[in-house]
């Protein structure tokens, strides 16, 4: 039997096998071969422009380097994948900062809730002292995190019962949040009943009802498309995360400089473009989604970020991270608690 997700898995494989980069010289076996996995779908922008760089490293080595993209979660679910680079049966990945979580607490600091007040908040926290300190904490587990991050954009609730206006519209909410201890904490801490799963099985949760909302960047609710099984997109902006790009530790330390110094200039360089492609869709996302049936509402989130600190919320989160985390936060962020 043919479902939406095996259809949706049919041509991330399909697709994966077209973009292993461009052919080897003279037809010569390429020296290095990658895995590279992520979870996002297909169209995502980071799929986008990691299918670019990886043929302009093909092109820029001669062939030498040859990397297989598999997207959706094609290589098994975060965790898997988490598992495999570590070992080394796979190379390379993105990952969101909060799902790193599970394995490096430091990757989830920046997704505390209702924290940034923007992009430029961001920007300057994640590539100066901010992204430092978690780049930092990913090289103890024997990963190498390339220097940019990706956008994973901030995040927005979406529900197929009501518009959540206010924290109380969370209650007994029954809400998809990523396989995130931090986040399952926070939407606790808001009423709702969080439940927890891989994004691959997100929209079959939301299309059997057992979960009725999901929260996501306005670029992954439309390449997910959520909107076929949601109603209501709440423009909370609560929480901001980005795509790590990693490497096993004991690979990368065996290419040599050359190669790395190809890598990283065309990863890195796809990252930024791929800041941009968000910047400029989240211009037209909310009139597209609209198009395609969203109700939109505004939110005050000054009353969210008060309900989680009267909850405890932010005191846990800065006794999980540690005060010299949490004060790296606050030239960008203020002190919410």
């Amino acid at each position: 039997m043919i479902n939406r997700r095996t259809l949706i898995q049919s041509g991330a494989m399909a697709a994966s096998m077209l973009v292993p980069g461009l052919a080897p010289a003279q037809g010569r076996a390429p020296e290095f071969r990658f895995k590279l996995g992520t979870d996002l779908p297909v169209t995502h922008s980071v799929n986008v422009r990691l299918k670019e760089a990886i043929a302009a490293i093909a092109a820029e080595t001669g062939g030498r380097v040859e990397i297989q993209l598999f997207p959706n979660n094609q290589l098994g679910s975060d965790s898997d994948m988490m598992s495999q680079i570590r070992s080394g049966a796979l190379e390379l990945a993105t990952f969101p900062g909060t799902v790193m979580s599970t394995l490096i607490p430091a990757t989830a600091l920046t997704g505390a809730g209702f924290l940034f007040s923007g992009y430029d908040k961001v920007w300057s926290a994640m590539d100066g002292a901010v992204g430092n300190y978690i780049r930092a904490s990913i090289e103890k587990v024997n990963l190498v995190p390339f220097s940019t991050v990706w956008d994973n954009g901030f995040r927005q609730v979406t529900s197929s019962t009501r518009p959540i206006r206010t924290p109380e519209d969370l209650k007994n909410f029954k809400i998809r949040v990523p396989v995130v201890p931090l986040w399952v904490s926070m939407f606790k801490a808001l009423g709702a009943a969080p439940v927890s799963l891989p994004l691959s099985e997100a929209y079959q949760a939301l299309q059997t009802k057992v979960a009725d909302g999901q929260e996501n960047p306005l670029a992954l609710i439309e390449s997910a498309k959520f909107f076929e099984v949601q109603k209501y997109c709440s423009l909370t902006n609560h929480s901001w995360d980005g795509f790590w790009f990693v490497a096993n530790g004991k690979l990368w330390k065996s290419l040599p400089a050359d190669i790395q110094a190809v890598m990283a200039k065309h990863i890195n360089a796809a990252a930024r473009k791929q800041r941009d492609d968000i910047a400029r869709a989240n211009v037209d996302l909310q009139k597209q989604l609209e198009a395609k049936g969203l109700v939109f509402n505004q939110v005050d989130t000054a009353a969210f970020r008060q309900a989680l600190a009267g909850s405890g919320f932010y005191a846990q989160v800065k006794e999980r991270f540690g005060a010299d985390a949490w004060s790296l936060l606050q030239p960008f962020t203020g002190n919410p608690a």
